[in-house]
């Protein structure tokens, strides 16, 4: 069983708290991180100890599991050595050699560059920069960093392999559909595709050998910097509602709008979900709060799940009403 976890909207959607779901409740050999690089953030809280993680996969506190960075992944050895350490996964936790590599002159031309701070809203940690340099044939590669040694394979290789012998993968893709290079809101995007597609490529697995596509959306819509947002509400009103979020790596306020069905429609189409998973449910409908059983959703919310299932036409299979990774609803669907 290969899963893939996506975004399906501008990131920030709490795709970890379904993460933590899985890395929980099935007997994973391997968790894998795809995506942009450590210019996502994700939030874990586990063992009362809340981590915020770039590069180490959100499902790290499944012991069983090994850990998998792809080819497909830029990574800041120095983010990537001093999560290794908070996180104790020294052992199991392994870098492709050909995963890209950001250097300190990445982050500085990402800093300096008007375009990219001014225009784009880049979060400034180099991944522009290095996939620029990437595409140009110049970036280093793991292969090239001696302190990576110890944690460098061939991950497409070990992945494939535990296919072969009937394991479980799971893979996190970082950001979201509509901050793709390719089919998000151009320029106002990441420097790459971040579909679940592309996050199968990333990690070196060819797309006949996954089986499920969860698509994760937030209950209304949020997102980091510059760009498009339909709907957006007005700083007093997003008070007003509760919707108040920062985010994860940069610490900037969201901005925020209801829920957008037309960009769900279209990240279900471009990801190919076979399921959805739902989150903030607490948040826009407060009496959901904790509830973990079908029968406890209240009918309004239960009409904006149908709603969301009819446009998609995909079921809604994960429903989150709380912080905690026990607040959840799974449906049998």
């Amino acid at each position: 069983m290969t899963i893939i976890i996506a975004g399906g909207q501008f990131g920030d959607e709490g795709k970890g708290k379904i993460v933590s779901y899985l890395a929980r409740t099935m007997e994973l050999d391997a968790i894998a991180r795809a995506g942009t690089g450590p210019n996502a953030g994700h939030t874990v809280v586990h063992n009362g100890k809340k981590y915020k993680l770039r590069l180490i996969p959100s499902g790290f506190f499944n012991e069983n599991a090994k850990l998998y960075i792809g080819a497909g992944v830029l990574v800041n050895p120095n983010v990537l050595l001093q999560e290794i350490e908070t996180t104790g996964v020294k052992g199991r936790i392994f870098v492709d050699y050909q995963t890209g590599i950001i250097e300190q002159k990445h982050i500085e031309r990402d800093r300096k560059d008007n375009y990219l701070q001014e225009i784009v809203k880049s979060t400034g940690t180099g991944c522009g920069p290095a996939n620029e340099d990437r595409a140009r044939r110049v970036l280093k590669l793991a292969k090239d960093i001696p302190e990576l040694e110890p944690y460098l394979t061939d991950v497409s290789d070990d992945l494939n392999e535990i296919i072969e012998n009937g394991g479980e993968i799971l893979i996190e893709g970082s950001q979201a559909t509509h901050l793709s290079l390719i089919h998000g809101t151009y320029p106002y995007v990441t420097s790459k595709d971040v579909t679940a597609p592309t996050f199968a490529a990333d990690v070196g697995i060819g797309p006949t050998k996954v089986d499920e596509v969860i698509v994760v959306f937030k209950a209304f819509t949020t997102r980091v910097g510059s760009g498009p947002l339909n709907g957006e509400l007005p700083e007093e009103e997003i008070k007003k509602r509760g919707w108040v979020e920062f985010g994860t790596v940069t610490g900037r306020p969201r901005r925020a709008a209801p829920f957008d069905f037309s960009l769900a429609k279209k990240s279900v189409r471009l990801n190919g979900a076979t399921s959805l998973a739902l989150t903030k449910m607490d948040i826009l409908y407060p009496e959901m709060k904790g509830k973990t059983k079908e029968q406890d959703i209240p009918r309004d919310a239960y009409e904006f799940i149908e709603k969301i299932e009819d446009v998609a036409k995909v079921p809604v299979k994960f429903i989150s009403t709380g912080p905690s990774s026990e607040d959840l609803i799974v449906r049998d669907v």
